[in-house]
């Protein structure tokens, strides 16, 4: 490990990339505990000041993804809702136009863990919990749940223990590291359609190069909410979409649809109790004046994730579609069901 350390912890003007192997030494060094908790931090930290290159980082997904427990038998069109582990403050909206796509016959897959740093917002995990759902299946009922009803939720350091090893150092460094990516991108499911966040554009174009190496087939990268998946109603968003050989680049207006709102107070954090009862308002079809920002947040993400992943023709189609789902209240069944599927694998 050390000899690796002296390349990339040389400082400013020293330190040089590794290439793909030499990365996946380093990995196997943290994996297999060669690395001490000390040589593992110090490495981290030199990543974090001289930026991974994208083939530093697909080679820790690759070492990664042979940690990690797979999901059997799951339909491979389901699409890969890939939010920030270190969790939100703004409310996720992903949660509830994830249940309306699978309600509406898109077979979603969401993961993520316990808070990490360096924001420690609040999780997916944390808001499924209050919304009643299980968030600790194994591989089996989680194949069979999304059989069932068409979306699932797991716990990534359950089914990649290395990672979970990881935990504590990560949370005494207190800082961002190509961890927070590597975790959203091991795949468990298998899926070939992947949707994931970004904070801005620079960081979009240093990590596309890597999906040649991932075996995703449809993947959009968003200029989303806290670096999300999850598109704002309060200003234009790029996205991306990403094949082997090009980068197409759009805008999406919510101004366009009639969805545009003024921005929401940053410093304001909602809880997971906070997020779960606006989610069950939501998909109840409560018309307060007060969830105004949060429905318009959910038909925004929902009818464009329908246009992208080619249910609809156009984006207001998309739209129209998730307004008649909240209005008849098809969310709430959807959520029922999801319940549903996961009580009937404790029974058995």
């Amino acid at each position: 490990m050390q000899q690796w350390l002296k390349e990339v912890a040389r400082g400013k003007r020293g330190s040089k990339d590794l290439d793909y192997q030499q990365t996946i030494e380093v990995a196997k060094s943290i994996i297999n505990g060669k690395a001490t908790d000390a040589q593992i931090a110090a490495y981290l930290i030199a990543l974090r000041l001289k930026t991974e290159s994208s083939e530093e980082l697909l080679a820790f997904v690759h070492a990664y993804q042979n940690e990690s427990e797979n999901i059997e038998g799951a339909n491979r069109q389901i699409i890969d809702l890939a939010s920030p582990y270190n969790g939100r403050n703004s409310f996720m909206g992903s949660i509830p136009a994830a249940i309306l796509m699978a309600e509406y016959g898109l077979p979603v897959f969401l993961h993520g863990s316990d808070s990490l740093p360096p924001k420690y917002g609040t999780t997916i995990k944390e808001i499924l919990l209050q919304l009643g759902l299980n968030v600790s299946q194994p591989p089996q009922g989680l194949a069979k749940t999304l059989g069932e009803a068409g979306i699932a939720f797991a716990d990534t350091e359950e089914y990649c223990h290395s990672l979970g090893k990881l935990r504590g150092i990560r949370k005494e460094i207190g800082v961002r590291t190509l961890f927070n990516t590597v975790e959203k991108l091991l795949n468990l499911a298998k899926a070939e359609s992947l949707m994931m966040g970004a904070f801005h554009r620079t960081a979009i174009n240093k990590i596309a190069p890597i999906f040649k190496g991932l075996s995703f087939k449809n993947v959009y990268v968003v200029q989303g909410m806290e670096g999300s998946e999850d598109l704002p109603v309060h200003r234009n968003s790029f996205i991306y979409k990403i094949t082997d050989n090009t980068i197409e680049s759009s805008i999406v207006k919510p101004e366009d649809y009639g969805l545009l709102v003024q921005e929401l107070d940053k410093d304001i954090k909602l809880s997971a109790q906070e997020q779960s009862d606006i989610t069950l308002a939501i998909l109840s079809g409560d018309p307060s004046k007060s969830l105004q920002p949060y429905y318009n947040q959910v038909l925004f993400n929902t009818g464009i994730r329908y246009y992208l992943f080619g249910a609809v023709n156009n984006i207001e189609e998309g739209i129209d579609i998730a307004k008649q789902q909240i209005t008849g209240q098809r969310g709430l069944t959807q959520l029922e069901k999801w319940k549903g599927s996961q009580r009937e694998m404790i029974i058995s």
